[in-house]
């Protein structure tokens, strides 16, 4: 269960980081309150998922499952460049992610 937590968690924070472009500083209402409760949905079930996790794990994890979906979400919703390299680095860290899953004893 500790890893659907996390990826909930991490989903979420996709959700706040793309919302957060549209608060333009926190001037826009709606934006607004919708990366605020991202934020905090994603900081509840990092925090269900860190019970049963390591911590480094699970931190690196979250990151990583926001990162890497931001990037692709900034491809796909924002015409952000497509390179090689970019695609390159999205891969190795989404490999990482997994080799952290699986070398986290759980």
């Amino acid at each position: 269960m500790a890893w659907i937590y996390l990826i909930i968690a991490g989903l979420f924070e996709i959700v706040w980081a793309i919302a957060l472009k549209y608060t333009f500083g926190f001037t826009r209402m709606i934006p607004s309150i919708i990366t605020i409760a991202g934020m905090l949905v994603s900081f509840y079930f990092l925090s269900l998922g860190i019970k049963m996790l390591p911590i480094g794990t699970a931190y690196a994890i979250w990151t990583g499952i926001g990162a890497a979906g931001t990037v692709i979400a900034g491809i796909l919703f924002f015409n952000e460049p497509v390179t090689i390299l970019r695609v390159v680095f999205l891969l190795l860290l989404l490999v990482g992610l997994i080799g952290l899953k699986f070398t986290s004893g759980h």
